[in-house]
Parts: structure tokens; C-alpha cells; sequence
């Protein structure tokens, strides 16, 4: 950190200022959507973080690194937007015309996470402390059960071991003991071993394995192919639709929604890939009998296990100019 950007800015140089930030914005950002599970609650408490840091740049002692000073902000900020939520209304029940679903998700606030901001790496390494590497602590199964944990689990979890902060240092962070530290840093791992999937890892990202299967699954998605998808799929394999709660579970429920689907569809006329939380993703088109373009219907991420797709989580259209997906495509 220069000395001389943070005196201009302690003057009021907005641009001394951004220079000092903008090498941390990006971390933040991943930071505040982990604590928050949604791209656009993130992008609110990141503006709030720098605005907050801004205006308390006086009350910067230089005790901590400018970057621990950042994540102390933008991790209070996230944790004030957590405690001032209101009361998720109760799920809805499904639609005549869908299946009647295994569970009701408990994050329907889910978004996914364009690759394209995981671009520039981190300022600085996870210290040595850290649990996770960065490929699963950024997947969508990560992040739903980061969400399903009470505030300060969150905060600790994810201040220990993602970003490897030590006890001492995110006690100081949070405002906490130690010892309160260590005692919810032992309920969250409880709670992450527990939903742990035990399933095999994915192929190397971009490797021949990961193309193969995601040629395969492309092929019989566009058909919408029940048979051939479901062959793909694990037996245990998840499908999910947030900010619908409905999941369904298993070859058979699977099964099922794909062939209520299909009745109505018929066929994707074109997935565009895209890549969301390290994982494979697709905008979804398909054409419009009025105009004959193709017309977005939304994005869906896939989670993959060894030669398998394990998990399939379809997003509204509302995520797509994230991932520079248009609301319509010529056919040309």
C-alpha cells in the first residue's frame, strides 16, 4: 500500500482512493456473494463496504493491512443485511403442471456466479490456515450450504477457512472472543462435514473427460432427451430452479420433471455456454414462433462427479447480463 495514495486520499482525492481499493474490489465482491448467495446482494454490499471505507478512511490506524481493514467492513456490512432480512415467505406449492417435488429448497435466493469476475486473482493468497481451495469454495454447492448457516457461523467459516485468517484475527474482525470464535467455527464445520457430498470430483476443467460429457449432455439436453439425460445422470442427481423452492431428487423424480418438461418444449433450439462458480453453464434459447429468433429462457450450471452430472440448477433470465447473454439471438 502506498503511503502517498493514502494520504491524497485521507485529503478527499477520489481517484488516490480508487487506486488504493481496486486491487481488493474483486475479492470483496467474491467475498460478499459467499456470505450472501446472490449476485446482486453482493454488488449492494460491496458499493456500501466502499462507500462505508470511503468515508471511515480517518479511522484507518494501519494496525492491519488495508486489505483486513477492507474484508472487517465488507464482512459487518454483510452480516447488517443478514440480521435486517425479513421473514421468507412460506414456499408455494408447485404448479399443477409440474411434479410434486422431493423437498422445498431453503435458499431460493440463489444466484450463480459468472467466471468472468473470478478472472483476476485475489490480492493475496488464503493464508495457511485455510480449509477449502478456491475452485470448491466458490461451487454452487459451497455456497447454498454457506447460506443455510446463522450469521456469525458464516462470517467465521469463511474469514477461517477460505480466507485463512487466524482465531486471534478474526476475533478482532467480528468484535468476538476467541473462545466464541472457536465454538462457532466447530458448529459450522459440523454442519459443512454433514452436507458434504460424498460423490467422485469432477473432471479437469477444459479437460477431454469434462468435454466428452458435457458434449454428451449437450447433445441430449437440446433434444431434451429424458432417457439419455437421466443415463447421465447419478442416481442420487439434484435438479434445482431458484427463486423456485421446488428440488427434486433421484433418477426417478429427475425423470418425471424432464418428461413434463419436454411436453411442453419439445427441444432447446440453442445452449450458448458460459462458465458460472468454476462450473459449466449455458444460457438456454429457444425459438420464437412469432419472430423466428431465438428468445432466452434462462441459465442453467451443472455440478459434475467423475463421468456424471450429479447436480442441474436452472436460473431465471434476471442473472443474464451477468454472463453477456442477450435477451434474443438472430438465427444467422
Amino acid at each position: 500500500m502506498s503511503v502517498d495514495l493514502l494520504q491524497r486520499a485521507r485529503m478527499g482525492d477520489r481517484d488516490a482512493f480508487a487506486a488504493l481499493v481496486e486491487p481488493h474490489r474483486g475479492e470483496l465482491h467474491v467475498h460478499c456473494y459467499r456470505m450472501l448467495g446472490s449476485l446482486q446482494d453482493a454488488d449492494d454490499a460491496l458499493q456500501e463496504t466502499l462507500l462505508a471505507a470511503w468515508l471511515g478512511l480517518d479511522g484507518f490506524a494501519g494496525r492491519a493491512s488495508l486489505r483486513t481493514w477492507l474484508y472487517r467492513i465488507a464482512t459487518n456490512r454483510c452480516l447488517n443485511l443478514l440480521r435486517s432480512s425479513r421473514r421468507r415467505p412460506p414456499a408455494p406449492d408447485a404448479p399443477p403442471a409440474l411434479p410434486e417435488p422431493s423437498s422445498r429448497g431453503e435458499v431460493p435466493w440463489l444466484q450463480p456466479y459468472p467466471d468472468s469476475l473470478l478472472a483476476e486473482p485475489p490480492d493475496q493468497a488464503p493464508g495457511p490456515e485455510a480449509r477449502y481451495e478456491s475452485r470448491e469454495a466458490i461451487s454452487l454447492a459451497f455456497v447454498t450450504v454457506v447460506q443455510l448457516l446463522p450469521p456469525n457461523q458464516r462470517a467465521v467459516l469463511l474469514l477461517r477457512d477460505v480466507l485463512g485468517y487466524r482465531a486471534s484475527e478474526t476475533a478482532e474482525l467480528l468484535g468476538l472472543t476467541e473462545d466464541a470464535v472457536t465454538s462457532a467455527l466447530q458448529r459450522a464445520r459440523a454442519k459443512m462435514n454433514a452436507a458434504q457430498s460424498r460423490e467422485a470430483p469432477p473432471p479437469e476443467p477444459g479437460g477431454p473427460e469434462e468435454r466428452t460429457l458435457l458434449d454428451r449432455f449437450v447433445a441430449a439436453f437440446t433434444e431434451l432427451d429424458v432417457d439419455a439425460l437421466v443415463a447421465l445422470m447419478t442416481d442420487d442427481a439434484w435438479l434445482r430452479m431458484p427463486p423456485l423452492p421446488f428440488e427434486y431428487r433421484g433418477s426417478e423424480a429427475v425423470r418425471e420433471f424432464l418428461g413434463v418438461i419436454r411436453a411442453r418444449l419439445r427441444r432447446i433450439d440453442r445452449l450458448v455456454p458460459v462458465r458460472a462458480n468454476g462450473q459449466p453453464a449455458w444460457g438456454e434459447y429457444v425459438r420464437d414462433p412469432v419472430t423466428g429468433n431465438l428468445r432466452l429462457i434462462g441459465l442453467i450450471v451443472v455440478t459434475l462427479a467423475g463421468d456424471r452430472v450429479h447436480e442441474l440448477v436452472k436460473f431465471e433470465t434476471a442473472v443474464a447480463p451477468h454472463f453477456g447473454l442477450p435477451r434474443t439471438l438472430s438465427d444467422q
